[in-house]
């Protein structure tokens, strides 16, 4: 970080200074997307003194503990998350993966060598607590929550609903089925927890993996699933057979809100 950015790190300030020069980099080159990858949300968004100079010392001597790396993780995170307001960006988290589980076989392998799992991770007080706090300032960004443990369906799906606002239509995301969820079962209850908790046709649908370049045929396995399920609904009498108005549902689902949300058009 510290030779790409040209920034010497030698504090937390510092850090985030060197932070914000790669995220105005990609802002340069058009990206305006963020993802990060987490267990779960901090719980904590500010460092004592004392947990300042514990960086410090970590930048001298990188086995040196943190008492508190929540901390360090929120004050960081929250830093990023108000710079992408300020810029216009969309965040993402992908939240519940349980890491490293079969450590014989981290040891030979190292991470993301298939031996991750769904957890079960308490989430619903750190969302509310994180973009609360970020709400307080009126600096929370546009936002696509992922969970990866289904029993978070109906949760995340609600958790949206406390933070709308800005006159942003579908300013917070529950994004679509992930990892062990990417699958017909998976992406049926994420749609209806959506359906049945908020506005499933503000939703930006079904995205790719980034390291997967194969992953663009997911875009037609969702959009099938997706039809199936208004379809059967239709023909059920739950909703109303009238294929123009669904059609536009469906279409915008599948292309026309993220359009708008990511602002691609």
């Amino acid at each position: 970080l510290s030779s790409v950015s040209g920034i010497a790190i030698t504090d937390l300030e510092s850090l985030l200074a060197a932070l914000r020069n790669r995220i105005d980099f990609f802002a340069a080159h058009h990206c305006s997307i963020s993802d990060h990858g987490l267990s779960a949300l901090p719980a904590v968004y500010k460092l004592t003194d004392v947990e300042k100079q514990e960086f410090n010392a970590f930048l001298k001597t990188p086995d040196a503990v943190f008492s508190n790396p929540d901390a360090f993780a929120g004050y960081v995170l929250t830093a990023l998350c108000k710079i992408y307001h300020e810029l216009g960006w969309v965040q993402q988290f992908h939240l519940g993966a349980l890491r490293n589980n079969n450590l014989g076989m981290f040891n030979k392998l190292g991470p993301d060598s298939g031996f991750d799992s769904i957890g079960d991770f308490k989430h619903a007080e750190r969302l509310s607590g994180f973009f609360g706090n970020l709400s307080l300032t009126d600096e929370l960004a546009k936002s696509v929550i992922y969970n990866l443990n289904p029993a978070d369906n109906e949760m995340f799906a609600a958790m949206i609903g406390n933070f709308g606002g800005d006159g942003i239509r579908g300013k917070m995301q529950y994004g679509s089925g992930w990892w062990f969820l990417d699958q017909k079962e998976g992406i049926e209850r994420q749609l209806n927890a959506l359906s049945n908790m908020g506005m499933v046709s503000n939703f930006v649908g079904m995205l790719t993996d980034s390291r997967s370049f194969l992953s663009y045929s997911r875009h037609e396995y969702f959009r099938r699933i997706l039809c199936n399920l208004f379809g059967a609904e239709m023909e059920n009498g739950q909703l109303p057979d009238d294929q123009q108005w669904i059609g536009k549902i469906i279409s915008d689902i599948c292309y026309y809100n993220a359009e708008t949300y990511f602002n691609l058009g």
